[in-house]
């Protein structure tokens, strides 16, 4: 599980701000202390630019776990996935973001801004969140995906 001692990192690009901004006041107001990552206003820039600070302060272990929206969330999953220490997943509906942790030991939840309502991006964080990590064969397959 996640060590919320920690904050949560978010970022987005300009199709994910309305989101970000909403999930970064929700997720204060349930408690949670939030690294924003960018970007501060809804003009066009550069996806990786926000999704590298995220997944920088994951696998440094400064953050419990990173939140980052995009239009489709592709461009900042691949970004993220980068990373050594990443296991970011593509969640559009409440089920993917439970298989993403329980079968992958996802630590980025990366969520489609234009495909998804406010509503359903919040319960997917919930899930997120809540859902621990299963363990047994998925640890065997989550050990195999590192490329060192």
């Amino acid at each position: 599980m996640f060590e919320f001692s920690k904050p949560i990192a978010i970022g987005s690009d300009h199709a994910g701000y309305d989101y970000k901004v909403a999930l970064v006041k929700w997720l204060t107001e349930k408690g949670y202390t939030v690294a924003d990552k960018g970007v501060d206003e809804n003009k066009s820039v550069d996806y990786p630019d926000y999704a590298h600070p995220v997944a920088d302060s994951v696998e440094k272990g400064e953050v419990a776990f990173g939140i980052l929206l995009c239009g489709s969330a592709n461009g900042v999953c691949i970004t993220a996935n980068k990373h050594q220490g990443i296991r970011a997943g593509l969640s559009f509906e409440t089920e993917v973001a439970r298989l993403i942790r329980q079968h992958n030991d996802a630590n980025v939840i990366c969520i489609p801004a234009r495909f998804v309502s406010l509503e359903i991006a919040k319960e997917m964080i919930e899930i997120f969140i809540a859902t621990p990590f299963e363990g047994g064969r998925h640890q065997t397959r989550v050990n195999k995906i590192a490329c060192v």
